[in-house]
């Protein structure tokens, strides 16, 4: 599996496909929420198996910090690493950037998967396209 910086229109659009079966698809989240008014000043990210788009994520620069956003798996996907992966080349990409800390808000299902990596909760419970959150941070 290749974890990449999206580079072209297809890229995007296989990231788009995999934010829409996990999100919409799967957790039921609105479509019109799921796609927003931040993609055209974020950073995308895309994973695949051999050509088939299997993960997704994108960060955007915010009070210089890495706002990462839109992390998502398939689930057949899922607890193989992948997600690791992702937020690795995500991290990596954030230091290119020369940025020190990284800020996620985390659906309360992932965020002992946040808590391996490094990132600690800084907020109370919230709700989010209808689904519990909370804000999690980590310095790089």
């Amino acid at each position: 599996m290749i974890v990449k910086v999206v580079e072209s229109k297809n890229e995007l659009d296989d990231a788009f496909t995999v934010r829409n079966t996990v999100f919409v698809e799967e957790q039921k989240v609105p479509a019109e929420l799921e796609i927003d008014e931040h993609e055209n000043d974020a950073t995308h990210f895309v994973a695949y198996d051999d050509r088939t788009p299997v993960a997704a994520g994108r960060i955007r620069v915010v009070d210089q910090m890495a706002k990462v956003e839109r992390i998502c798996v398939l689930s057949s996907y899922r607890k193989t690493g992948l997600g690791q992966e992702l937020m690795n080349t995500i991290e990596e990409q954030a230091e290119k950037l020369k940025l020190s800390k990284m800020k996620l808000n985390a659906q309360l299902s992932a965020v002992g998967f946040y808590n391996k990596l490094g990132y600690e909760t800084v907020s109370g419970e919230f709700i989010d396209a209808g689904i519990p959150h909370v804000t999690m941070t980590k310095e790089l």
